[in-house]
C-alpha cells in the first residue's frame, strides 16, 4: 500500500488507508486505526490544497450576488480568487467585477488601513446599487498589523451600509476549510438578524450549503416550493445580503454541505432555536430522501410522495438507459470535502463503484462516511498530491477519474477519462434532473472516441495485478 512516490517522505503513510475484510481500517504506515486529517500539510508535500483566504472568499462570501467584493492584500490575491468558480446567480454582479486595495511595497511598509478606507469609498461611490461591501484580508495586511475590524466600522459610517470585515488571512488554519467557518461565523455575526421582518414564516426553510455551481437551485428549489414551503435564503447561492438578514427567521434549516456550512446551522440553533437536517440532493435516493425528511419536519409526507413519484417517472428511463453503458465501471473521486462521500452512492445508482475516495480538506466525520459506503480494498486517501494521483492512475488504472480541473489535463494525459465534479463539466448535477445530466457526462467522457484512438495508437500502460492488500503494483 505504500507508494513508491512516498519513499521520501513516509509521513504520508499516515493519510492513506485501505478498507479491509469487516470494514477494517489499515492505515500506509500498518497500524490498525484511521487515517490522519486536517492537519497541518507536510514539508515536502506538493499539496493540492487552498488557503483560509481561498476558503472564505471563493467558496462562501464570493456567492453572494449584491456584495462589493473587496480584498484587502496584493493584486495577485483578487486576481486569482476571481470568477475561477461558476456561483450562478440572476445578478452577474458577483462574478464580472472583483476590487483590491492592491497593497504594494510602500504599502506594506507604512500600513494599508487608509489606502483600504479609501477603496471602500470608491468602490461604493462607483457602484452605489451593492447592498454591502464584504472585505477579505489576506497574509500580508494580517502580518504588517492593519486593523480592518477597525476600518470597515469607519467606513460602515460613511457609506451608510454594511462593510463586512473577514479575518480570514490565508495563514490560519491548515486548509480552506478555517475559512469555511470564518466565512460562516462572520455572516452570523454582522448579518444574520439584523431585520426583523413582518409575516409568517411558519413553512420557510433555508437552503445551506449549496453555491448554485452551474445553476444547481434550479434543480431541486422549486421541488422545495412545490411542497408548499417558502425559501427565505440560499447560504450563499443566488443569494443577496438582504435574504441573510432574515435567514434566522426559517422554520427549518436544510443542510446540504456538512463541511462548510453545518457550523452557521449550529449557530442559528443555539442562538434562535432553528432546527436544521442534513441532506444530500445529489442522486434519486438522496433527493427523494431530503424531500420526506423535510416533508416530515412540516407534516406534509403525502405530498412530498406525489412530487418524487411525478420527478423519478419523469427521469427514471434515462437513468435505466445510462446504467446499462455504466455498469461496473470503477471511480476515482477525488473533491474538496462531503461530495467524495455524497457521490459514492449516487455512482452506484448508476451501476458503477468507487475503488479510490479522496478529499483536499475532509474531517473526521467525512472519511468516516466515505468508510461506511465503500467496498472492501477500496483506497482512501487525506489530501492527495500530484505524485500520488499520478501513480494512483497508474496503478489502480480506474476507468474513470472525477476531479477538479487542476487534474483534469493529468487524467487526459494518462489516458483515464475525466468529469469536473468541482465546477461540472456542464451541469447542474444536483436533483433529479441534475442525476441525468450527471449520467450524461460520465457516458460521454467513458465513450468518447479518443480513447478508442488511445488505445489503439498510443503506448500501451504497463501491466498491473493486485496483490494480497488489495492495491496493484505495477510490473517494470
Amino acid at each position: 500500500m505504500q507508494f513508491k512516490c512516498n519513499q521520501t517522505l513516509p509521513e504520508r503513510a499516515i493519510h492513506i488507508a485501505l478498507k479491509g475484510p469487516g470494514g477494517t481500517c489499515q492505515r500506509g504506515d500498518g497500524s490498525a486505526c484511521f487515517i490522519a486529517n486536517n492537519v497541518a500539510t507536510t514539508p515536502g508535500d506538493m499539496t493540492e490544497r487552498g488557503c483560509t483566504y481561498a476558503g472564505c472568499r471563493g467558496v462562501v462570501g464570493g456567492p453572494v450576488k449584491d456584495a462589493i467584493q473587496l480584498t484587502h492584500g496584493p493584486i495577485g490575491c483578487a486576481f486569482f480568487s476571481w470568477g475561477y468558480r461558476p456561483h450562478l446567480a440572476d445578478s452577474d454582479f458577483h462574478m464580472k467585477y472583483t476590487f483590491v486595495s492592491d497593497m504594494n511595497e510602500t504599502n506594506i511598509v507604512f500600513g494599508g488601513e487608509k489606502k483600504l478606507l479609501q477603496s471602500i469609498i470608491e468602490a461604493n461611490a462607483e457602484f452605489p446599487d451593492a447592498k454591502a461591501v464584504f472585505v477579505y484580508n489576506t497574509c500580508s495586511t494580517a502580518l504588517i498589523g492593519d486593523d480592518g475590524r477597525d476600518v470597515a466600522k469607519q467606513a460602515e459610517a460613511i457609506i451608510g451600509k454594511p462593510v463586512v470585515f473577514f479575518e480570514c488571512e490565508g495563514f490560519r488554519g491548515v486548509s480552506q476549510s478555517l475559512g469555511h467557518h470564518v466565512g460562516n461565523e462572520t455572516i452570523f455575526r454582522q448579518l444574520v438578524g439584523s431585520v426583523e421582518p413582518e409575516g409568517d414564516f411558519s413553512r420557510s426553510i433555508n437552503i445551506v450549503g449549496d453555491y448554485n455551481i452551474k445553476n444547481d437551485i434550479r434543480t431541486f428549489e422549486y421541488l422545495f416550493e412545490a411542497l408548499g414551503l417558502r425559501i427565505i435564503a440560499r447560504f450563499t447561492g443566488n443569494v443577496s445580503v438582504d435574504d441573510l438578514k432574515i435567514m434566522h427567521k426559517a422554520a427549518l434549516n436544510i443542510v446540504h454541505c456538512q463541511r462548510s456550512a453545518t457550523y452557521i446551522a449550529d449557530m442559528m440553533k443555539e442562538k434562535y432555536g432553528t432546527p436544521y437536517i442534513n441532506v444530500t440532493l445529489w442522486g434519486i435516493k438522496n433527493m427523494a430522501q431530503a424531500l420526506r425528511d423535510t416533508a416530515a419536519f412540516f407534516g406534509l409526507e403525502a405530498r412530498a410522495e406525489e412530487v418524487i413519484a411525478r420527478e423519478v417517472v419523469r427521469i427514471q428511463p434515462h437513468i435505466d438507459a445510462y446504467r446499462q453503458r455504466l455498469q461496473g465501471k470503477r471511480v476515482f473521486i477525488y473533491q474538496g470535502g462531503p461530495r467524495a462521500w455524497h457521490w459514492i452512492e449516487l455512482l452506484r445508482e448508476l451501476g458503477m463503484e468507487t475503488e479510490t475516495a479522496a478529499t483536499t480538506f475532509g474531517h473526521t466525520d467525512d472519511y468516516e462516511k466515505i468508510f461506511k459506503q465503500i467496498t472492501e480494498g477500496a483506497l482512501v486517501i487525506d489530501n492527495p498530491n500530484v505524485p500520488e494521483i499520478e501513480e494512483i492512475l497508474t496503478r489502480r488504472r480506474p476507468d474513470l477519474f472525477i476531479s477538479g480541473n487542476k487534474e483534469r489535463y493529468l487524467a487526459y494525459k494518462l489516458g483515464v477519462p475525466f468529469v469536473n465534479g468541482h465546477t461540472y463539466d456542464t451541469g447542474p448535477y444536483a436533483g433529479f434532473v441534475g442525476m441525468v445530466n450527471f449520467a450524461r457526462d460520465i457516458d460521454k467522457a467513458l465513450h468518447a472516441p479518443v480513447w478508442t484512438m488511445l488505445h489503439q495508437y498510443a503506448r500501451p500502460a504497463p501491466a498491473a495485478h493486485h496483490t494480497a492488500h488489495g492495491f496493484e503494483e505495477v510490473e517494470s
